[in-house]
């Protein structure tokens, strides 16, 4: 009996032996962002709630009346592979920020970007993409009932997040949950979230994350591929977006709903769809010399208006509003209130006007200098232009700011309008409507996710 006992030993320890030795050894060159008792390379966003660190274990915990809290990392991070294992009280909510940001200038400071959901509730999008005080829901798991029932309540739950150029994938719990592409932010912090509670929620409710570990190199070689369908934000409205009424002024794809300022149809020449992307081509710099500008065929009163577009060195053009095309039937650019498009560095342009500073980017132009401050990004980079119009008040926005407003028809506009090169078109700038315009200003110039509402 004792040979056979020894005998099962051996065999049990050489296939436990043989068993370790094929088990593959993880040698990804993870980073750790948590390491023992300390929060060194990290500081605390928003609100009041309280983090505390104990073995690599981060426990964020509620507190009544406070705005949403973030503990950020110091470090920006563009490209990257993280993954983590959080706990979570069922009553709670909370979120990963991944490349997100705290301007001054974008709502005094407040957290924004994307965010990889947590959610313990019924609805159950927990590893789904939010869009953190900008857009809101671009991938909920509404489609995606195995990573709906992935998430385990009361126990730690392990989430994959790879952000990769214009694509973020997820999975929970080894569940591919969520596949985005979008190229809103390219950089910026991580971020872990206490959710802010109000009324009848308990105060002292916890969530907790350990094992938090990034890598940021030789990405391609560790990158998973997903098997859902991705969700492309590209030309297109968001969920909340359809919601409130938005609708695409421009399908990505197609001419249609444009035609040519001063032609029945679409130019022929000067302007090219590509990639997505609607493209004013470089002609000299003449204004409306070659395909010429561009309009809505349909006419809008009050509206909320946002478009992206990208400057090459030196370049100008505009997006018009309250156009009349048959005002200006000669040379030139038709007729409306402008939002100006311009390299400031480059392009002479930005020292011209009839008001101080008027025909810089941003401006009304010819009439209103926009803020100095304005966060305008790189030349070759996106920009976002959003335009409100609404009972006369008129509003010009650049990457989330405000840049400056006015009144059409006051005593101020009017006095503004005959000091420039408008006063010779009568009743300049009062249309109840009119149509939308981009403009050829012989420069090339990239629009993309053209958006509009009608309030």
């Amino acid at each position: 009996m004792t040979k056979i006992l020894n005998l099962t030993v051996i065999v049990f320890t050489i296939i436990c032996f043989t068993s370790c030795s094929q088990t593959k050894k993880d040698d990804t060159p993870w980073q750790l962002l948590i390491k023992g008792d300390t929060l060194d390379g990290w500081n605390i966003k928003g609100g009041n709630a309280t983090y505390v660190v104990e073995d690599g274990v981060v426990t964020g915990t509620t507190v009544k009346n406070t705005p949403n809290t973030f503990l950020t990392t110091n470090t920006y991070y563009d490209d990257f592979i993280l993954e983590l294992d959080f706990l979570v009280d069922p009553s709670m909510n909370s979120g990963i920020q991944i490349r997100s940001n705290s301007f001054p200038y974008y709502r005094d400071g407040i957290v924004h970007g994307y965010q990889i959901e947590i959610d313990p509730s019924k609805r159950a999008w927990s590893a789904g993409i939010y869009d953190e005080k900008r857009r809101k829901w671009l991938n909920p798991l509404t489609d995606n009932p195995e990573a709906q029932k992935a998430f385990k309540q009361n126990e730690w739950n392990h989430y994959r997040v790879e952000a990769i150029g214009d694509t973020i994938k997820t999975w929970i719990n080894n569940v591919p949950a969520a596949y985005l592409i979008d190229d809103k932010t390219a950089s910026g912090f991580i971020g872990l979230q206490v959710h802010s509670i109000h009324g009848d929620k308990k105060e002292g409710t916890t969530i907790s994350w350990k094992n938090v570990k990034i890598l940021t190199e030789n990405l391609d070689k560790y990158s998973q591929k997903s098997p859902l369908k991705p969700i492309i934000t590209k030309n297109q409205l968001t969920i909340d977006e359809k919601k409130q009424g938005w609708k695409m002024l421009w399908d990505g794809e197609t001419t249609n709903g444009w035609r040519g300022a001063k032609l029945d149809a679409f130019p022929e020449q000067g302007w090219e769809i590509k990639d997505g992307e609607l493209i004013v081509l470089s002609s000299g710099g003449a204004e409306s010399a070659a395909g010429g500008d561009i309009v809505t065929e349909e006419l809008y009163g009050d509206f909320e208006l946002q478009v992206d577009f990208k400057l090459t060195a030196g370049a100008n053009s505009g997006i018009k509003y309250y156009v009349d095309t048959n005002l200006n039937k000669g040379p030139g650019s038709s007729i409306g209130l402008e939002y100006q498009i311009l390299d400031d560095a480059l392009h002479p342009d930005a020292k011209l006007g009839s008001h101080e500073g008027s025909r810089t980017v941003c401006s009304l132009y010819d009439l209103i200098q926009a803020n100095p401050e304005k966060p305008m990004n790189a030349i070759g980079e996106w920009n976002s232009a959003y335009i409100i119009s609404k009972n006369k008040h008129v509003e010009h926005w650049l990457n989330g700011m405000k840049v400056l407003e006015y009144e059409r028809g006051s005593e101020a506009f009017l006095k503004l309008v005959s000091e420039s090169k408008y006063d010779k078109w009568p009743g300049f700038g009062l249309l109840e409507k009119g149509q939308i315009l981009l403009q050829d200003h012989g420069d090339r110039v990239a629009f993309k996710n053209i958006k509009i509402k009608s309030l």
